[in-house]
Parts: structure tokens; C-alpha cells; sequence
């Protein structure tokens, strides 16, 4: 049986950038590495649209926004994190441990920031260091409209513009430089298509300059050190020199599709994965549907548990269940990454044989033509 995966992370990882992967390790302090790097911190701008650095970290996305709390502020700062899910809530939980004073933004699972939310919560703390939003919160696959919001942000406060891009760089439009993001970070294992194991950040001029005032205590998440080490394409600690490879391929193909192309093929597959659920009489989950991630209630009579085990054990297909209150009633399907238009047929053929067999009456088939037909009509 041929395993497929269709989580959110990790996604599925092209042939060739395993076999880049597979090639006998380099050390990572000579000029051979130094060109992989160079190369990689160039891509990296292209993938971002910016021309301000982007440091690669080795940890995972959490890390990458964690070196954010502890090298842009000081202990007592002020920090406003919309929480709309089960990663939103990280960013709140998270600067409270390095005690920065956290305003939240609470939001209900499936939905996202509105600009008077936003907008009201400046107003009440004028004194905000930063904003941080989730441009596609994994959990309940609902998008952000974060251009939007940076430009009210920037319009009526001083506060950086933070941006947990971890499921939405590759797969939403992101334009670091033109929509006035100051903060953005991403993961490997997800829209850049390599295993877990890094992260990225994006840094403006703004958020270089918070972190030459920040006091916080911090060590391995350094981004001051990072940022020195970065002027050399060079790294402060050794990174996953494998990893760090992997990347250089994966952006490359990156650049190769066109960064438009790949955010385009996103809302392409996403649409018609919406499109073959809808088909078969599936109710989606969220109200402003990420490009990344498909969440769908699970239809009643049929058993999450027994239904999951027939889709992985019969089909080898993996996805993503629900988290916390909708643990066993929704599930969640990944289109972000190394997919195309046949990985959606299939996937969606595998579904509706999947929920025949768990009991649920449609007609079989349905699914499959309201997504070719979704497909056919872009």
C-alpha cells in the first residue's frame, strides 16, 4: 500500500528533494555549505517578498515565534495576540512565561479578526509593542486577512505587525515588504515542502531595531546573534546541515513554479477540495477558509475513530482530526505543499469510499465530479 499524507504538517516532500537530502553530509563551516546558505537566504526573500533578511533557525515554527517574544522586548512589554484556535492560544500562553503583559483577542474556533477588533484593542492599549496575528491557524483552517489588518495596525499605532505564517507561506499571498509586516515566521514541514526541523524568520528594519533594545534573557534563540551571523550567510550554532539542503531544492522549485503560480495552485486545490466535500453534503467547518487547510465536520451516524481507521489502514491515507472541543467532530484535510490537481481526486474518491463504507448515504461519485467540475471551471 502507497501511504499518502494530508496533514497540515508534515506534508509530503518531492523525490528530488529527498534525494538532495540523501547526498553524504558537508560540514557546516566551509565555503561548499556557505554557497547553500547564500542561496537559501536569497530564495527565502523571493518566498517572503522582501528584501529584508529572513534568518533560518533550527527548530520548529513554535520556536521560530518564540525567538520572537524573547529578542524584540523587554519584560513587562505589552503585546496584543489574537487567539482564534488552538495555535492563537499559543501565542498567548507563550509570552506570558517570559512575562510580557498579554492583551488577548479572543476569538471563536472557525472564525478570524475583524479590523474593529483590532482596531479597539489599540485604542484601549495605546502602549502595545506588537500585534500578533495567525495568518492560517492550522486548527480550525480559518484565514486571516492580515494585509488588511497590518495597514490598520500600522495606521493607528506604532505596534509591530507579527505574523504566525507557519501554514500560509506557499500557500497565501504574503508580501512582507508592500503590505508593512514586521515580523513573519514559517516552518519547514509545511508549504517549503522538507521535513520538521526549521524555521524562518522575517525581519523589518522596525523589528531589527526592537531587538537592538530588547533586555530580555535568551541564548540559543538569539535573533541579535542570529542576524550578526546572517551578514556572512552563516549560521550562530550548527544547523541541520541536511535540512538546510533539503530547503535549497525545495525553494528552488519554489522560484522555478513562480511564487504567484504556487499561491495560485493553493486556492485552486483548496477550492476544489471545498467543492468535493460540499458535493457529498459535508458542512466545512470555517467561515474564511485558509488555502492551506480544509477542516469538515465529521457527518452524524458515522464514528470518527472506526471512520479514520478504515481511510488510514484500507487507503493509507493520513489526515488531521479535530483538537480540544472538537476532538472526534471535525477532520481536517492539507492541500499546502506538494500537491496537485490528481493528489485532490484521489483524495477526495478515497473519502467518499471511505464514508460509504462507514454508513453515510450519498451518492457515490458525487464528490468526485463537483471537484473535477470545480477544477474544470478555473
Amino acid at each position: 500500500m502507497k501511504k499518502r499524507l494530508f496533514t497540515p504538517g508534515p506534508t509530503p516532500i518531492p523525490e528530488t528533494v529527498m534525494l538532495k537530502m540523501a547526498e553524504p553530509i558537508i560540514h557546516h563551516r566551509n565555503p561548499e555549505f556557505n554557497e547553500v546558505t547564500t542561496r537559501v537566504n536569497k530564495n527565502l526573500k523571493y518566498l517572503f517578498q522582501t528584501e529584508q533578511p529572513v534568518i533560518t533557525l533550527t527548530c520548529s515554527g513554535t520556536g521560530g515565534v518564540e525567538s520572537t517574544f524573547v529578542s524584540l522586548f523587554s519584560p513587562g512589554d505589552k503585546v496584543i495576540s489574537c487567539n482564534g484556535g488552538k495555535f492563537g492560544e499559543r501565542w498567548v500562553k507563550m509570552p506570558k512565561v517570559y512575562g510580557l503583559n498579554v492583551v488577548e483577542i479572543k476569538i471563536e474556533w472557525g472564525k478570524a479578526p475583524t479590523e474593529e477588533q483590532i482596531l479597539s484593542a489599540l485604542k484601549a492599549n495605546p502602549d502595545a509593542k506588537a500585534v500578533y496575528l495567525t495568518h492560517s491557524e492550522t486548527s480550525t483552517g480559518a484565514a486571516t486577512d492580515v494585509k488588511a489588518l497590518a495597514k490598520i495596525i500600522r495606521e493607528n499605532s506604532n505596534a509591530l505587525v507579527c505574523v504566525d505564517g507557519i501554514t500560509a507561506v506557499g500557500a497565501h499571498e504574503m508580501r512582507f515588504d508592500e503590505w508593512g509586516i514586521d515580523v513573519c515566521v514559517t516552518g519547514s514541514q509545511k508549504g517549503l515542502m522538507i521535513p520538521p526541523g526549521l524555521a524562518f524568520v522575517a525581519l523589518s528594519k522596525r523589528a531589527v531595531a526592537a531587538i537592538e533594545t530588547s533586555k530580555m534573557p535568551r541564548f540559543y534563540l538569539d535573533l541579535k546573534r542570529a542576524l550578526k551571523s546572517y551578514q556572512d550567510n552563516d549560521t550562530p550554532w550548527t544547523p541541520a546541515v541536511s535540512l538546510v539542503i533539503g530547503v535549497d531544492a525545495a525553494l528552488q522549485k519554489i522560484v522555478d513554479e513562480g511564487i504567484e503560480n504556487v499561491w495560485s495552485r493553493h486556492k485552486r486545490l483548496a477550492g476544489a477540495i471545498r467543492a468535493g466535500v460540499s458535493s457529498i453534503g459535508l458542512k466545512l467547518f470555517s467561515e474564511f477558509p485558509s488555502f492551506a487547510v480544509t477542516p469538515v465536520w465529521v457527518p452524524e451516524g458515522v464514528e470518527w475513530k472506526s471512520f479514520n481507521k478504515i481511510l488510514k489502514g484500507k487507503y493509507g491515507i493520513t489526515i488531521a482530526g479535530g483538537q480540544d472541543d472538537f476532538t472526534g467532530k471535525i477532520f481536517r484535510i492539507s492541500h499546502l505543499g506538494y500537491y496537485d490537481e490528481l493528489d485532490m481526486i484521489m483524495m477526495i474518491g478515497a473519502l467518499e469510499l471511505t464514508l460509504k463504507e462507514s454508513g453515510y448515504k450519498f451518492d457515490l461519485g458525487a464528490g468526485v465530479k463537483g471537484l473535477l467540475q470545480a477544477l474544470a471551471a478555473k
